[in-house]
Parts: structure tokens; sequence; C-alpha cells
């Protein structure tokens, strides 16, 4: 695993082992807000669809723009809804 994504489950507060205890029930969108934003990345647990309908819509982003968001660190990670415990 790289450090970047260590770092981007640090500071949600997650480790590897939860988020693959949680994969098959964990739901996401990928995109930006603007063409100037950073890529967001929404997680949530499917019984939190629902949630995902009420934030700003995100704008689909590219293959290469996440690829390039990933190696620039300008990637911003959102979980939407309470984290079980």
């Amino acid at each position: 695993m790289t450090e970047r994504y260590q770092n981007l489950l640090a500071e949600t507060g997650l480790d590897d082992a939860t988020v693959e205890a949680w994969g098959t029930n964990l739901v996401w969108r990928v995109g930006r807000l603007d063409d100037d934003a950073p890529i967001t990345v929404r997680v949530g647990l499917a019984t939190n669809v629902h949630l995902f309908s009420d934030l700003p819509k995100l704008r689909g982003a590219s293959e290469a723009e996440i690829q390039e968001a990933i190696e620039a660190e300008n990637v911003r990670v959102e979980w939407i809804g309470r984290k079980p415990l």
C-alpha cells in the first residue's frame, strides 16, 4: 500500500482491515464539484446511500483526471453518514 493511501485512511480514522471488512457494504461516488476542485471520493455504507442525494452533485472525472489528482495528492475523501463502531 502506498503512503498516500495510508495517510488518507488515517485522516478518516479508518484502517485497512476495517475497509476490507466493510468492502461489500460500501458505496462511493468519485468526481469533482467543479473544474478546479480536487477529486472528491464520497464513501458511505449502503444503508446511507440516500444521504448522497442531499449533497452537491459531483461531475464525472476521467481515469486520467483521477490518476493525475492522485499523483498530485489533490484528492479529498468524505465519509457520508454515520460510521459504524
